[in-house]
């Protein structure tokens, strides 16, 4: 006999259906380091999915100090970083991290989703607010759910709908703006110097999630905040290793009191086991690299603009994205899917981005970039990702393709 529980979850069958269709475009197994080329079923692919935008993951300095971590450290701390977790690595990655993003100290956790669960659940209480923008990372938006307090969200970047949400809130209560960065998805840069007004307007806290920011705008990399000049106007400023330093983990910066408030209070770094030894040491050698070589950030800069004239050119709607994270609007979940599976057959990996995360009528394909990738292999995406679209029936403005 079924139980309850087996019973519920085998009604779920999304997946089953894509898969008989031909059409399920995840977990797709890769045989090589996560470079502008991967191997899929021995075949070589063009990576345009990849959030390593310096390209560093298989840098021969970041993979040269993960194995001198592995063999003074071990593959791992056997504990939380409260308790016995703790290496002198971890706490010079912190001081370094603070230096970079111009807070007073910074702690890391295990993972960038730990980061965001434990800081924005923790740091408000009862009768205090959560302002989220409505496309904020889900890890934002699972830590407001543990948190306490009122959790408010406003349109997407329209600070007259954050305002109107915020200036009704009891002025001696805590609000806390967290927001995105560059979005994940969108590829938009968020409009700091507006939240910053009404943040001093209404006595209001700022967190900055720049997961997908650091690495890529701001002085050498360091972020939102310093990329408008703001970062005094900022109280939190989160980063994930997973992507620009080529590692995994992630840190939360900000003055020493509130620091040393999460470090006793948030519950997913008290209660989880420290980043590995490897995984510091290659997030410490990616951050040397970043900061000595701002050529490998222009390099970024120079194929961004290039992607986006050409995609534009191409008649693609590519939103408000200013950044290496560059969507394909294609708004037909089936025609994103069709494109998604016909590119990598054409060897060009790209993610679909489909509803229910996104409505259908914002399906698109997530192209984002490398430092490491050649104007070459940019060319040949596009191309291909043109002709697909094509061929599948996509709407483009150009005429070249209608």
């Amino acid at each position: 006999m079924m139980k309850t529980l087996q019973r519920k979850l085998s009604q779920y069958d999304v997946p089953q259906k894509l898969i008989e269709a031909g059409l399920y475009p995840y977990y797709r197994k890769i045989e090589s380091d996560q470079d502008t080329e991967v191997f899929i079923d021995g075949h070589k692919v063009l990576m345009f999915g990849s959030n390593s935008y310096l390209g560093l993951t298989n840098h021969p300095k970041v993979k040269e100090a993960a194995k001198k971590a592995i063999d003074k450290y071990g593959t791992g701390c056997a504990g939380s970083r409260f308790l016995n977790g703790t290496l002198d690595i971890h706490i010079e990655l912190e001081e370094r991290l603070a230096r970079l993003v111009g807070k007073d100290q910074a702690v890391c956790f295990s993972t960038g989703f730990q980061v965001n669960l434990g800081v924005v659940s923790s740091v408000s209480d009862r009768n205090d607010y959560v302002f989220l923008d409505d496309l904020d990372h889900a890890s934002i938006i699972e830590g407001s759910r543990l948190s306490f307090s009122k959790v408010m969200k406003y349109s997407h970047n329209n600070m007259e709908s954050l305002e109107n949400k915020i200036k009704n809130c009891e002025p001696d209560r805590i609000k806390m703006i967290v927001v995105d960065g560059i979005f994940s998805m969108e590829g938009d840069i968020v409009n700091l110097p507006e939240i910053v007004r009404i943040a001093e307007k209404y006595n209001a806290s700022i967190m900055v999630d720049d997961a997908h920011a650091l690495g890529v705008i701001g002085a050498k990399g360091s972020g939102t905040a310093s990329h408008f000049g703001l970062t005094d106007k900022v109280d939190l400023i989160m980063g994930t290793f997973s992507k620009s330093l080529a590692s995994l983990g992630g840190f939360i910066a900000g003055d020493r009191e509130v620091v040393n408030y999460l470090k006793h209070n948030a519950r997913s770094l008290m209660f989880s086991a420290s980043m590995t030894p490897a995984s510091t040491a290659s997030a410490l050698a990616a951050l040397d690299i970043m900061e000595s070589e701002p050529e490998r950030i222009q390099h970024l800069w120079d194929l961004t603009h290039h992607a986006l004239k050409g995609f534009k050119e191409l008649g693609f709607d590519t939103g408000k994205s200013e950044t290496p994270i560059i969507p394909l609007f294609i708004r037909d979940d089936v025609k994103a899917l069709e494109m998604t599976k016909i590119l990598l057959a054409e060897g060009v990996f790209v993610n679909p981005v489909i509803s229910p995360g996104v409505p259908k009528e914002d399906s698109l394909i997530r192209f984002s970039l490398m430092a490491t990738h050649t104007f070459e292999q940019v060319n040949e995406a596009m191309e291909k990702i043109a002709a697909v679209a094509k061929k599948v029936g996509v709407n483009l403005s150009s005429s070249v393709l209608l």
